[in-house]
This record gives structure tokens, sequence and C-alpha cells, in this order.
């Protein structure tokens, strides 16, 4: 199984469960940075160790190369000095050597393929790091923006703003009926209007009356005369 593969196993386990328990967004976010961070740091240690198991297989390649070129120099002495025998037997240690020395560059190969593709692996999981602990940034201002609109939303639906509103509003009727009495007190008394208007008719039933008088006086005078 891929390095990621199982990464992203992990993490969707875990966000998994913690949706199902009905977690918030932020403890989420958290636990997907952390698992990133402590994958980052096991493929980090085993890059670290693929690069010590390639310089140790360059030390022993040194070293059984050393063994070799010594074993094939004892094999040429013997010759030389007629043991045929410990010329076999050096030539034997010699390819022994030789054997290892093929299997160390085996090896080295091995765990300088195994370093680079962990450095491949870093530089992925960095970059995703990086993203997301962008958007957890991102997530945080959010998370800050919507509570802060459910602060002040629940304030303006408050039950006490309510009941304020209440007491306004019986605040408001006593002001209203305290106007109404004024209104009806002022209707008591006569308006400038009304007294404009008494005059009008008293100045009226006044050339009635005179009217009325020089009639009846004229009325009389011809009786007076009618009599005589």
């Amino acid at each position: 199984m891929g390095l990621f593969s199982r990464l992203g196993d992990i993490i969707n386990s875990n966000i998994n469960a913690m949706l199902d328990g009905a977690e918030n967004p932020e403890k989420i976010a958290r636990l997907i940075i952390q698992e990133m961070e402590d994958t980052l740091v096991e493929v980090r240690t085993a890059a670290a160790r693929a690069m010590a198991d390639k310089k140790e297989m360059e030390r022993e390649i040194v070293h059984f190369t050393s063994a070799r070129d010594e074993w094939a120099a004892k094999a040429e002495l013997a010759i030389d000095k007629g043991r045929e025998d410990l010329a076999r037997g050096a030539l034997i240690a010699k390819q022994k050597a030789e054997g290892e020395i093929v299997r160390r560059k085996a090896a080295m190969d091995a765990a300088e393929e195994a370093f680079e593709k962990r450095q491949e692996d870093l530089g992925k999981l960095q970059a995703k790091l990086d993203e997301a602990k962008a958007k957890h940034r991102s997530l945080m201002m959010r998370r800050e923006a919507a509570e802060q609109r459910i602060r002040v939303r629940s304030q303006v639906y408050d039950g006490r703003v309510d009941d304020a509103l209440a007491r306004y509003n019986t605040i408001e009727r006593k002001v209203d009926e305290m106007e109404a009495y004024a209104d009806t007190i002022k209707g008591r008394e006569p308006s400038l209007e009304a007294e404009f208007a008494a005059l009008e008719q008293n100045e009226s039933v006044e050339k009635e009356l005179e009217a009325l008088k020089a009639k009846r006086s004229k009325s009389s005078s011809k009786s007076s005369k009618s009599e005589a």
C-alpha cells in the first residue's frame, strides 16, 4: 500500500468517526493537519534511514573491495611461492568478497531508490500540508465570522429584547392615553374658531332682533293712527 493511500485511510477513518459523532469542523481540520504532520515525520525518518543504509553499503563495498584486492594479491604470492593450495584458498576468499560487493551494490541501489522515493513523497506531502494549513486558516476565519453573526442575531432575537420592546409598547400606549385625555380637556374650552363663529352668530341675531323691533314699531304706529 502506498504512503498516501495509507495516510488517506487513516485520515478518512478518523474523520468519518468524528463526523458520525457530530464533532465540530475545526477539530476535524486539526486532526487532518496532525495526521499529515505525523506522517511527514515518519517519511523523513524513513528517508534518513534509507540514506544511512546507502552510506553503510558504501562503506561495506569499500571494505570488501579492499579484501578482494588483498586476496588477489595473496593468490599471486602463493603461486609465486609454489603454493597452489594457498592460492586456491585465496581465490575462493576473493570470489566471496566479490559476491559480497555485488550484494552490497544491489542493496545500495535499493537504498538510493528508497531515499529518492521518500524525498518525492516528502515534497508531495509538504505541499498538501501547506494547502491543508491554508484551508484551516480560511476555515477559522469563516467560523469566527459565523460565530459573530450568531451572536448578533441571538442578541436581536433574544427574549429579553422582546420583553423590552413589549414594555416600550406599554409605555407608548400610556402616552397615547395621556394625549387622548389632553385632547378631551382641550375640547371643553372654546376654540378660536368657535369663538369667532359665536361672535358672527350673535351679530346675526342682533341684526335680526333690530329688524324685528323696527317692524313691530312700524306695526304699532299704523295701529295707533287707525284708531285715531
